[in-house]
């Protein structure tokens, strides 16, 4: 099986050029062109390996739920000629990510477990546990870092240092709120839970739209719904369908993405069983079963169906 790692296109009327941390994207006049590699990164850190079809998982979950949540809030994505590639419109990208959160998991556990009560300005309940569902879901937003880690900022300071107009971060907000009860009401129906997520934004012509993937594995927690209150009762960790698995795989490993840590080495073993979680995260998220793409030469189908586009 191939995967692809990078890719170096030219393209006739190209004008720029981004490799983000899992994506390769190539800009026209006002086009994007977005390649989902199969590159894999955790704690900031673009592992050594790629996985066997990640990047058509997360290309065609994407493509899947920005097409359901249309009616809610316009979005850039045109066309998917490629299971790894989506076209669309060209926006200017907010500087912040808005992250949501419906339970207690991942970071904001981590957090929350080292004493921390108020994460991004947002004040959290004592005698919490680990996967407890929150009152409410919360918005904790953070930055858009080009390389490092994203760092955790309040609505406050948003707004205090001008990184988003108060007008366009409230309608965020409520885009926000509203895709994620949409996106709750799609798990449910899966057997899943959404446990959180985080969203960006873009602006086009002066209006707002949502950008890049939604509702992905790189994007998102999963719980099994089946199971969870007996799972939260007796104190036991939540079967998920998110990430998380590899950042703990990494844990155990000893590396965080922190100065002077080495990524474990990456086995066949481990990539393959990567790449299963992903393909059954498609399966669930989606409740469609997942067609693999030919991937006897990435490259070449993938430099073909976009140039039959251009």
């Amino acid at each position: 099986m191939q995967a692809i790692n990078t890719t170096n296109y030219n393209f006739k009327g190209q004008t720029g050029f981004y490799r983000g941390k899992v994506r390769d994207v190539y800009f026209f006049d006002d086009k994007l062109v977005v390649i989902a590699s199969d590159r894999i990164s955790a704690f900031d850190v673009v592992l050594p390996r790629p996985i066997p079809f990640k990047g058509q998982v997360l290309n065609q979950i994407a493509a899947k739920f920005l097409q359901e949540t249309r009616d809610i809030v316009p979005n850039w994505l045109e066309l998917v000629p490629d299971p790894n590639v989506s076209i669309g419109k060209r926006c200017e990208p907010f500087a912040v990510e808005i992250v949501i959160r419906g339970y207690l998991s991942g970071h904001a556990w981590r957090e929350y477990k080292s004493g921390k009560r108020i994460l991004c300005g947002v004040p959290l309940p004592e005698g919490l546990k680990e996967s407890d569902k929150l009152p409410s879901p919360i918005i904790t937003p953070s930055t858009k870092a080009a390389e490092g880690h994203d760092e955790d900022i309040s609505r406050e300071d948003i707004l205090k240092n001008g990184l988003v107009s108060e007008e366009d971060y409230s309608i965020m907000e409520k885009y926000a709120h509203a895709l994620f009860q949409r996106g709750s009401e799609i798990a449910k129906k899966n057997g899943l839970i959404l446990v959180d997520t985080k969203y960006e934004f873009g602006k086009k012509d002066g209006k707002i739209f949502l950008i890049d993937e939604v509702h992905t594995p790189d994007s998102s927690r999963y719980f099994y719904s089946e199971g969870y209150e007996e799972r939260q009762k007796k104190g036991e960790p939540q079967r998920q369908l998110s990430k998380e698995f590899v950042r703990q795989w990494l844990i155990e490993n000893n590396f965080q993405g922190k100065e002077g840590q080495v990524v474990p080495e990456m086995t066949d073993e481990i990539v393959n069983m990567i790449s299963e979680r992903y393909i059954e995260l498609y399966e669930k998220a989606t409740g469609e079963k997942f067609l693999k793409g030919d991937t006897e030469n990435l490259e070449k189908r993938i430099e073909k169906n976009i140039l039959n586009y251009l």
